[in-house]
């Protein structure tokens, strides 16, 4: 359980629609596809219409602030079974970066292992009072294209497990080039958030709005107006 997984859902129906990518910055082909992430039917760039429209309003915010830089999109809904398809393969990538192999894991190690792996990951539920934030329609991975085209330096790739994913990991550095850093993400940080969306303690590039991480988050910070969530799983 995660602290969010308090929140109660009351599922308002807003439909899953299309992001319209032209709008954007793409990364192609996705990246979870080219793994073999099992979407089926489904594709990863689909929001809910609220979301949708937040996250135009972001992109305008941004543009308002640097006219040609774009936010790009790396992933959005995500279905459980390609939830459980990542959570496996980030353990298998775990594994390979410790240079160990399953036959040759303790349970200690193996339980180790998969609390790193948990900590950027949601956990592939079917239960529908705790659902992983991607699979309700609510979540966006998004980082920033500048005006030549290329990712905005941010210190770390999207998905890395690691404390550098935490999105103040370069605040307090000295070194120009983290600062520089810690500025880029406190833009995307700045344009998601006038937007409506709240940011993933935990990865910087994570927002959320609507669902159950996005009520906590607010929640924590107003405790005098508390929100439900309005999203849930999307079947």
């Amino acid at each position: 359980m995660r602290p969010y997984h308090k929140i109660p859902i009351v599922e308002c129906g807003e439909p899953l629609v299309e992001i319209p990518l032209e709008l954007f910055a793409v990364e192609s082909p996705h990246p979870y596809e080219k793994l073999g992430a099992p979407y089926g039917d489904r594709s990863p760039y689909f929001l809910r219409q609220s979301v949708v429209d937040s996250l135009i309003a972001a992109q305008e915010n941004l543009q308002l602030l640097h006219p040609d830089w774009n936010l790009q999109i790396f992933d959005a809904y995500r279905p459980v079974a390609v939830q459980k398809f990542m959570v496996n393969y980030a353990f298998g990538e775990a594994l390979q970066m410790a240079g160990l192999t399953e036959a040759e894991l303790s349970p200690d190690k193996s339980q180790a292992i998969w609390e790193e792996v948990y900590k950027i990951w949601a956990e592939p539920s079917l239960d529908e009072k705790t659902p992983p934030p991607h699979s309700t329609g609510a979540a966006v991975d998004v980082t920033l294209v500048d005006d030549a085209g290329e990712i905005v330096e941010m210190g770390s790739p999207i998905d890395e497990m690691s404390e550098r994913s935490h999105p103040d990991y370069f605040a307090n550095s000295s070194d120009p080039l983290a600062q520089q850093h810690h500025t880029n993400r406190q833009l995307l940080c700045n344009v998601m958030e006038k937007a409506g969306f709240q940011r993933n303690p935990r990865e910087w590039w994570h927002f959320s709005l609507g669902d159950q991480m996005w009520a906590w988050l607010n929640n924590e910070t107003n405790p005098t107006h508390p929100v439900i969530a309005r999203y849930g799983r999307v079947v």
